[in-house]
């Protein structure tokens, strides 16, 4: 027995050694304590299972984000396009106001020179040839528009002439244009004489009143009109004013130096007088 135990002993305690652990670790799992095998089990998921809601987590963060951002396109596409429907309101109705303030103007010139026939026309283009100024109307001879026929705005001022003509459009050639002769006189001194564009002085958006009679006297802010000479445009349109007083290279001849007085950048409109009564 004793030579047994000398060479089983070890081998024995720890068989002994074993059944008792395994004993406790039973009698653990009885009393509500988790087991060794179900605590590494434990150590191990946990990790994981930190992984896992960590990454679910952030699949809902990432989805409610993409979730939100759509909306808020979708929301933001749906003000900027309510924003441009209100802008487009807005501008309709500025330019159905700006129209019917010109208007009730070209009523009170209608009123004033009622032998005047006018037809009203948008502006389609502008030339973009640096060698005149001239613009696009919408309607043409299809309008009983004709060559020649003076050009205004709702104010009785001078605008241009007709001188190209289509079915459906015509060429306002401007005051200012190099082609451009209008016969006139000066308001205050009833000094007669010619508005015609050069192209010096149209760079500088400019007419030029010239060939007036010996002696003329010519003061700067007089107010420059139409003469109704030579019959192509009606007597007492506004031309403009003079801005300056010069003379010729020569020494001799004065020139006055003639400010629109229409703003040509700010035209949007124009009225064509077709027909009108000459006064001898």
């Amino acid at each position: 027995m004793r030579e047994y135990l000398r060479k089983n002993g070890i081998r024995m305690a720890i068989i002994v050694f074993s059944v008792a652990f395994i004993i406790g670790l039973s009698s653990a799992a009885r009393n509500g304590r988790v087991g060794f095998l179900q605590n590494m089990t434990g150590v191990l998921e946990s990790p994981v299972k930190k992984v896992l809601s960590s990454t679910v987590n952030w699949f809902n963060t990432i989805y409610g984000y993409l979730f939100d951002y759509d909306s808020l396109l979708a929301e933001n596409e749906s003000l900027r396009s309510q924003l441009a429907d209100a802008q487009k309101s807005a501008r309709d109705g500025i330019a159905a106001s700006e129209e019917n303030a010109r208007l009730r103007k070209l009523l009170e010139l209608r009123d004033a020179h009622n032998d005047y026939v006018m037809e009203s026309s948008k502006i389609v283009l502008w030339s973009s040839s640096n060698w005149s100024s001239s613009f696009t109307i919408s309607k043409g001879s299809a309008s009983g528009i004709e060559l020649g026929d003076p050009v205004i705005t709702e104010y009785g001022v001078v605008v241009g002439q007709i001188t190209e003509l289509g079915t459906n459009w015509a060429t306002v050639s401007t005051l200012v244009d190099v082609d451009m002769s209008v016969g006139a006189f000066v308001g205050d001194t009833g000094t007669s004489g010619m508005v015609v564009g050069e192209y010096s002085f149209m760079k500088r958006n400019q007419a030029k009143l010239t060939y007036m009679a010996d002696g003329a006297q010519i003061f700067v802010g007089d107010v420059v009109l139409t003469s109704g000479s030579g019959g192509a445009f009606p007597a007492g349109l506004v031309i403009g004013t003079l801005s300056a007083v010069k003379t010729e290279s020569g020494g001799q001849l004065e020139y006055g130096v003639v400010e629109p007085g229409c703003d040509f950048s700010q035209l949007v409109q124009v009225f064509i007088i077709k027909d009108f009564s000459v006064v001898e």
